[in-house]
């Protein structure tokens, strides 16, 4: 008998967007970086900005003053590389949020902006902050608007090329590999183990799912995070299963998004190197070795499966979720992280938010009240039956309207603190990662679109066993009582 408080906790539950029976499950893919191997946030992206600041300098650009704050910025946002602005949009792509460069735009003139423009990602004006790694070039991207706004970039360097410029030195400091050999040399600092996941795989492993990695990692740095996570000992104990064990098949420098989307050949790596010695694949993949490249389509023939026996884990938004769900038909699974902390702030949060929506209701009925005596009264001078209810009393009328704005003011003084605080929720900036005021956010739409399910950390499908079955709530519509 399962008792209820071996449930989990909200935090660490797994949120179903389309239902997934795991039984139908062959195989389970996963990303690495920030999925199965997460990073201290902090510490990783100050490193990542320090480099390409670093870099920055060498090439002349004032940028000594720069520093990196964890909090400015969060994923799901969206730059806007025409303006300068990094913004909050809604799942309809209506901006509720901006600042430009690092400076909060008042609500005057965000709605002076964006009152004639909507967010439509396939547009390259806009850039998606798909991923945690997006954190430090966002903080990048937006000090360095307010260099130019402040006269002391070179004048060629415009929005949108300054944008171009924090890319291409950010996937050159990722490239040249130094950033990633100080996370190798001290893991301690960089890495935030998860006690959970090594028994999560292996329960998966020993219910005879397939587990594949496809990272877009090298070798050299794969193998050394992954023996870090997976190969030590076990909390309660247990036999140490060494991570190669327990996958079917590693792919490394998968090149994703272009893994699911083209058929690109797999080269075997010899993974005695440190990943550069290759040779063209002789044969069959095999368990047991290393490739680099290849395609999704080779992995479906590989394990005689088709896409909707696959589950894959990843969370990059677009690379992992949006490309592998709409091309190759896989079930799919979001790592979010920061949802976590969130979940835990909206539980600790409930008794004012019980509070501020019965405030709310009574600020409705109200508002309701005042506009049906306004329209009475309109009746009442040009003519026409009065509305539902309501006497042909002019003076009651006007009396009440008095009345009720000091009531309105009383409420909307109690309201506005409480709301604030729920703004704040998840982020002191810029609120719940999947909310843009009270409606979802272009984050929370394109999880909804891509992910059948997403939670905040991988461990936490040891919660729905490999039998379970993810059932997803019955969508709600404005007029459901």
């Amino acid at each position: 008998m399962v008792k209820d408080q071996e449930t989990p906790p909200a935090h660490r539950r797994v949120f179903c967007n389309r239902t997934l029976n795991m039984r139908s499950i062959r195989a389970v893919g996963f990303d690495m970086d920030y999925t199965l191997v997460h990073y201290d946030v902090k510490a990783w992206e100050a490193r990542a900005f320090a480099h390409v600041q670093q870099r920055l300098a060498d090439r002349g650009l004032p940028v000594a003053g720069m520093r990196f704050d964890a909090d400015q910025f969060a994923r799901g946002l969206i730059l806007d590389v025409e303006r300068g602005n990094i913004v909050k949009a809604n799942r309809f792509g209506y901006v509720t949020q901006a600042c430009h460069g690092t400076r909060l735009l008042p609500h005057d003139e965000q709605r002076s902006s964006y009152n004639q423009v909507w967010v439509d990602l396939s547009e390259p004006r806009w850039v998606f902050l798909n991923t945690l790694f997006s954190l430090s070039e966002a903080s990048l991207y937006g000090q360095l608007v307010d260099l130019h706004d402040q006269g002391a970039l070179p004048a060629s360097l415009d929005y949108q090329r300054l944008y171009e410029l924090v890319g291409d030195t950010m996937n050159a400091a990722h490239l040249e590999g130094q950033l990633k050999a100080e996370v190798i040399d001290d893991p301690e600092r960089f890495v935030d183990l998860d006690p959970d996941l090594p028994q999560t795989l292996l329960d998966l492993h020993h219910a005879g799912k397939k587990l594949f990695l496809a990272t877009n990692s090298e070798w050299h740095y794969t193998k050394a995070m992954m023996a870090y996570a997976f190969d030590r000992p076990r909390p309660g104990g247990g036999p140490v299963v060494p991570w190669r064990e327990l996958f079917d098949l590693v792919i490394v420098q998968a090149k994703k998004p272009a893994f699911f989307e083209q058929e690109p050949l797999f080269l075997e790596v010899d993974d005695r190197s440190d990943g550069s010695s290759t040779r063209p694949l002789q044969g069959p993949l095999q368990k047991g070795r290393v490739y680099r490249g290849g395609n999704a389509e080779a992995v479906q023939r590989h394990f005689s499966i088709d896409g909707h026996e696959v589950l894959y884990v990843g969370d990059h938004v677009y690379a992992d979720v949006h490309v592998s769900s709409q091309i190759r038909r896989w079930r799919t699974a979001l790592v979010l992280r920061e949802l976590e902390h969130e979940v835990l702030a909206e539980h600790a949060f409930a008794a004012q938010q019980r509070e501020l929506d019965s405030l709310m209701q009574q600020k409705e009925r109200l508002d309701h009240e005042q506009a049906t005596l306004r329209l009475a009264l309109q009746r009442h001078e040009r003519g026409g039956g009065m509305p539902a209810g309501v006497a042909d009393d002019a003076a009651a009328h006007h009396e009440r309207l008095r009345a009720l704005r000091p009531e309105l003011d009383a409420l909307e003084a109690r309201i506005v603190p409480l709301a604030k605080a729920a703004s704040a929720i998840g982020h002191g900036t810029w609120g719940p990662a999947m909310r843009a005021g009270n409606d979802k956010s272009r984050l929370a739409r394109q999880i909804e679109r891509h992910a059948d399910v997403y939670t905040s950390r991988v461990s936490n499908l040891q919660f729905v066993t490999p039998f379970g079955y993810l059932r997803a709530a019955r969508g709600s519509l404005p007029h459901d009582g």
